[in-house]
């Protein structure tokens, strides 16, 4: 379970970015190539501690 709220508004797809945040925390704008790989990166953890 990974719990983010994405918002994507007219800013976020003029920069090709999206609005990010995880559970209370704002983590900010980021390009969607960034977010995938923080994504990526969060599952990879999460397969090797099974």
């Amino acid at each position: 379970r990974y719990p983010y709220q994405i918002v994507v508004g007219d800013k976020e797809m003029e920069n090709g970015q999206v609005a990010v945040r995880r559970k209370a925390e704002d983590l900010g704008s980021l390009k969607v190539e960034d977010f995938i790989a923080l994504l990526q990166k969060e599952i990879a953890d999460t397969i090797g501690k099974v």
